[in-house]
């Protein structure tokens, strides 16, 4: 991966150095298309106009940036300009030409949209994970890289795991990251989707999806029932849960004299991420 990333776009421009195209250039618009690896599939419309606006009283005052492909130009960095600027009629806009390899295209779009933080939660989650994949790194590394932490990267590829129909409630916003956390620790799947139906429709928050989850839990045994949980428990427990990105429990047996901590995991990866995180003393 290039160098720099997590310092940003101007940072990570100047590691790969000048090239012989690096001053701006007029491009024709019909020869540019976008990022095939864009992850932001929603653009504000509204957002869209204004920009047009603005570059109908001004012009456009910072380049795209592209990348020189078998038929004309695609965008590195730069697309909503360019739908603005197509919007508004413009036959050319001022560019700049990378030589840039798919790679460095990928985590150019992710950390131009990132730093603009105007992902959902959803594009942001498929991101990290089509990076993960076409550019077989970890998700250490991803995070390494973006100057993210390894649950932040954790929290939002395990929201793939979650069906289709929940996947729509978060990106439409019905649903927040910590509903969603909650959620993965549901099963059957059934039985998530209404979980899920329900927070929505009644505004639940988090503890109250949590409060939900736990009392709907069958087949534990008298023994190991836990009493009721107190607020100390219930702020541990989603300390627990944001550090390890996972659905955490702490038990607390009847007697109160001793109890037992449940991280769930979700595959064998999903375990090996946990207990390198447990024995993490860096």
């Amino acid at each position: 991966m290039a160098k720099g990333l997590g310092r940003g776009l101007d940072a990570l421009f100047t590691d790969l150095g000048p090239d012989k195209n690096s001053t701006v250039q007029d491009i024709s618009v019909k020869d540019i298309r976008p990022n095939p690896h864009q992850p932001r599939k929603i653009f504000n419309e509204e957002a869209i106009e204004e920009l047009k606006q603005s570059i109908q009283s001004h012009g456009i005052l910072q380049p795209i940036v592209l990348r020189k492909s078998i038929k004309g130009y695609e965008i590195v960095a730069g697309e909503r300009r360019y739908r603005a600027a197509k919007a508004a009629g413009m036959k050319e806009v001022p560019a700049i030409i990378k030589d840039l390899t798919e790679a460095q295209m990928m985590e150019l779009a992710l950390l131009e949209n990132l730093q603009r933080e105007d992902l959902t939660v959803m594009e942001e989650a498929a991101a990290y994970q089509l990076i993960i994949e076409k550019l077989h790194v970890t998700q250490a590394e991803l995070a390494s890289r973006i100057g993210k932490s390894r649950p932040h990267i954790s929290n939002y590829v395990r929201l793939l795991e979650l069906p289709e129909e929940i996947q729509g409630m978060i990106g439409d916003d019905k649903l927040s990251m910590g509903h969603a956390r909650a959620l993965l620790g549901v099963k059957p799947k059934k039985k998530q989707i209404e979980a899920a139906q329900k927070t929505a429709a009644e505004g639940w928050t988090v503890r109250q999806l949590e409060n939900w989850i736990r009392e709907s839990k069958e087949n534990v045994s008298r023994e190991t029932k836990p009493a009721k949980k107190d607020i100390f428990i219930l702020d541990r427990e989603e300390a627990l849960r944001e550090r390890f990105g996972t659905t955490v429990q702490i038990r607390q047996f009847k007697s109160g004299e001793k109890g037992k901590i449940e991280i769930e995991y979700m595959s064998a990866d999903d375990l090996n991420r946990i207990l390198e995180m447990l024995d993490d003393r860096g």
